[in-house]
């Protein structure tokens, strides 16, 4: 059994792992409420996803007072400071969870999540417009920052929110379109995303999947033109990475497991929220299908990711 020592050395891409769990939980309980779909399912995950954060960020914190230097290294570093706003996105998804049974104890976690996105978004904007950047450096977790400020509408809204809901959704979406052609360029014109990180991919599906949920439930549940748009953008994406399958199954599963699990959770969420608007069998079978396939990919990595703390952030540098 892996001594202390060790679990100090969680990293922070961690709390992208328990994301996936979260997002999978949400996804879950969708499912009741539009397919009929046990409920229990879903209630246990996200119970879950709230144990696991607990747990990572005890852990973190005690990597925090054992070897404090790690973890300023982490959060200089051009990739793996990206990761340490998925915190805010683990309590947000956790305000999420608690919505439906205790809005009175959501909406503390709601504020306490948002505000702690905002505020590291803002200082990664600020990072990246004054410090400059090799292309290269720009990878897909760097959206991690923007999805954030896009999720918290989700919750945001059915808590009275709606004005900080729509500044959140705007400084979000206004990041990924700034950031998105940026690493297509990244992608296009340079050298190919090394091994580890080829399976970050995946991320281009979570800021248009988590953009359809939030605007529709801003503009009360039925989406228009736009939350179309972006719904579709992620399920292009999503038959992109489809396409890709090959390459991730021979990509080892170590430190980019993470990558998997939140978005094919949100994507399974966004199609089961446009079935329950825009009720059909083929939308049905396709939201059907979407999350029985990130059931047993966040299962898969999140399995394999408790056991391998020591590993997950070291072959991301």
């Amino acid at each position: 059994m892996r001594d202390l020592s060790r679990l100090s050395a969680v990293p922070v891409t961690s709390f992208a792992m328990v994301m996936g769990v979260g997002g999978l939980g949400l996804a879950w309980r969708k499912a009741h409420e539009v397919l009929g779909w046990p409920a229990l399912i879903g209630n246990g995950l996200l119970a879950a996803q709230a144990g696991l954060f607990m747990v990572v960020l005890g852990l973190y914190g005690f990597k925090l007072l054992r070897h404090p230097a790690l973890v300023t290294a982490e959060f200089r570093h051009p990739l793996l400071a990206n990761f340490f706003p998925a915190l805010g996105i683990n309590v947000l998804i956790m305000a999420e969870a608690l919505l439906p049974d205790n809005p009175e104890a959501a909406n503390p976690l709601w504020l306490a999540g948002a505000g702690f996105h905002l505020g590291l978004m803002v200082l990664m904007a600020r990072r990246w417009l004054v410090q400059p950047y090799e292309p290269r450096q720009v990878t897909p977790p760097w959206f991690i920052p923007v999805v954030g400020n896009i999720l918290a509408p989700l919750a945001g809204v059915p808590l009275g929110h709606t004005e900080l809901s729509w500044f959140l959704l705007a400084a979000g979406l206004a990041g990924w379109v700034l950031l998105f052609p940026i690493l297509f360029h990244r992608l296009l014109c340079l050298e190919p995303l090394p091994p580890t990180l080829t399976p970050t991919l995946c991320f281009l599906m979570a800021p248009p999947a988590v953009g359809f949920l939030s605007y529709t439930a801003l503009l009360g549940g039925q989406p228009d033109g736009v939350a179309r748009l972006l719904l579709f953008t992620a399920l292009f994406e999503a038959l992109v990475m489809l396409a890709m399958v090959g390459r991730f199954l021979r990509t080892p599963l170590a430190a980019n497991g993470w990558a998997y699990g939140f978005p094919v959770a949100v994507l399974a969420l966004a199609l089961l929220g446009y079935h329950k608007a825009v009720p059909g069998a083929a939308s049905g079978v396709l939201a059907a299908i979407a999350l029985l396939a990130a059931t047993a990919i966040v299962a898969g990595v999140t399995v394999r990711g408790l056991f391998a703390f020591d590993d997950q952030g070291q072959s991301l540098r």
